[in-house]
């Protein structure tokens, strides 16, 4: 019955090992463990006699199966004493033991400061007396069942105190493990470990759906629309839809088709009655195109507003727009601005056009959203690269790239008092070169600066050479003038004590700056 037992602990194990952890940020990890063993109050001594405790120490492999559960495989090892009701049977002898353990943790591991668990599994355990001599019938099957708890001292990084029960599947076996350790997680496929206090995990909004992928992420909105809202729920977004405030296609932009006929309600100039393309919407009985139907228009041969009873008006710039609806009365127009010029041919007149000579969208008062961003190019710093609205519609800078500017800093080197690049620096401008490439609707400014050794004045004009030098250097590289520029500011801005030969050192710097640009 007790080899069945320990079949069946085992098979749960490898049941349990076949779960996936969900993508946490620390999947496996190692922990060591002082340990105070009690082989004697289990079996007929007392709990209180710590004298009879004996010391021992483990090693073990943690595997995270889930969020919430892991994996632990220690090697424990340690010198106990038996006790038995015969006294002359009471032994001294060395233990070695491979257990198998699942541990649930009851918080996050990733946020939580302390984080209690449950653990149970089962072990196989050795006993050695005499030296190096294994007593024939002493090995034995253990069940470990306890609980402990982590605290988290840093990143990667936990003590933890264990209490455990051993039941033993052979007689005077059974025992308790108290242990106090330390235990290190390595982080999830070299990922760093993601801190609640990280830019990137915003939700500005609340709507559960980070900033760095919300496409609008200061108002709330659905997953489905990447983060935007949906006033008029068509399943169209606000900042796509034509018509916001009602319900419509998407094949229309979110507009309705009241009369469906295949032209959407803000192009139809006739929404309530079927007509064709050709007539803009209108039936046709309405020979002047003008949407009075015939049957209702006093001028059905000749355009003009239905205020007017579709008969054409006063018509001061003879752009053939009646003045009672012409928008530009004074200037020569189109019928598809209201009468108002429309340089670009996008339906908007000029006077109202932000945009004037590029086509666009009523919406966006005529102007284009060119890399569909959700902001329009009049407003949109970035208008040929997507980015999000908060960043005023450039794209975020990566990380890693903000590393190598930080970087950078540090490593562009001079000749001492010089401004001549040193070879090892043509690196780090190379990765800066490739960053612009990268980011083309960014601007760089390359600003230098000395620590406070020498004249003022010659630190200013050596701290602007040092500049010009990386920024000479970039031109090369094929970066366009229009997207550098440099400044030297000599002593000024230090970051460090320029008491210290380390902090002078620091002070000794060329600064990279990103910043969006039109």
């Amino acid at each position: 019955m007790k080899k069945l037992f320990a079949a069946i602990m085992m098979l749960c194990f490898v049941s349990v090992f076949s779960l996936q952890a969900q993508n946490p940020a620390y999947k496996s990890g190692i922990s060591f463990k002082k340990l105070w063993m009690d082989y004697q109050s289990q079996n007929g001594g007392s709990l209180s006699d710590f004298g009879s405790y004996h010391h021992g120490f483990e090693a073990a492999y943690q595997h995270r199966l889930t969020n919430n559960v892991f994996l632990a495989v220690p090697l424990k090892v340690g010198n106990v004493t038996s006790h038995t009701q015969d006294l002359d049977r009471c032994l001294h002898k060395t233990i070695y033991g491979l257990d198998g353990k699942i541990q649930y943790v009851f918080n996050n591991l990733e946020s939580s400061r302390v984080l209690p668990y449950l653990q149970g599994g089962v072990a196989y355990v050795i006993e050695s007396v005499g030296e190096n001599t294994f007593q024939v019938g002493e090995n034995n099957v253990q069940v470990p069942l306890g609980a402990g708890l982590y605290f988290h001292i840093r990143d990667n990084a936990w003590l933890t105190w264990q209490s455990e029960y051993r039941l033993s599947l052979a007689d005077d076996r059974n025992n308790l493990h108290h242990g106090l350790g330390f235990v290190y997680q390595f982080n999830s496929d070299g990922e760093t470990q993601m801190k609640k206090e990280d830019p990137e995990l915003l939700d500005s909004d609340g709507d559960g759906i980070y900033d760095d992928l919300d496409l609008c992420p200061q108002e709330a909105g659905t997953s489905e629309n990447s983060g935007c809202p949906d006033r008029d729920g068509d399943g169209v977004p606000d900042y796509k839809d034509e018509c916001p405030n009602y319900a419509g296609l998407k094949a229309f932009m979110g507009c309705p088709d009241t009369d469906g006929d295949g032209i959407s309600d803000n192009d139809d100039e006739c929404p309530n009655m079927i007509g064709p393309a050709s007539k803009n919407g209108c039936p046709d009985n309405d020979k002047d195109s003008d949407g009075v139907i015939d049957s209702e228009d006093k001028c059905p041969d000749e355009a003009g507003p239905a205020e007017n009873g579709g008969c054409p008006g006063a018509d001061k710039d003879r752009d053939g727009i009646p003045d009672s609806v012409d928008r530009c009365p004074n200037i020569f127009g189109v019928s598809s601005a209201n009468g108002c010029p429309d340089a670009d041919g996008d339906g908007i007149g000029d006077p109202m056009d932000k945009c004037p000579t590029k086509a666009g969208l009523t919406v966006y008062d005529g102007c284009p959203d060119s890399d569909g961003d959700g902001l329009h190019d009049g407003i949109d710093r970035c208008p040929s690269t997507r980015g999000s609205v908060d960043n005023n519609g450039c794209p975020e800078i990566a990380q890693q790239d903000r590393q190598v500017l930080e970087l950078a800093m540090r490593a562009v080197q001079f000749d001492t008092g010089k401004s001549t690049l040193k070879p090892e620096s043509y690196a780090i401008l190379d990765q800066i070169s490739d960053i612009m490439f990268r980011y083309p609707d960014y601007n760089l400014s390359i600003e230098g600066y000395t620590d406070n050794v020498g004249n003022a004045n010659n630190n200013l004009a050596l701290s602007e050479r040092r500049a010009k030098m990386c920024y000479e250097y970039l031109i090369k590289k094929g970066i366009s003038v229009r997207k550098l520029s440099y400044k030297g500011f000599g002593e000024v801005n230090p970051i460090a004590d320029n008491n210290l030969l380390s902090g002078r050192a620091l002070n000794r710097r060329v600064e990279f700056n990103l910043t969006p640009g039109n």
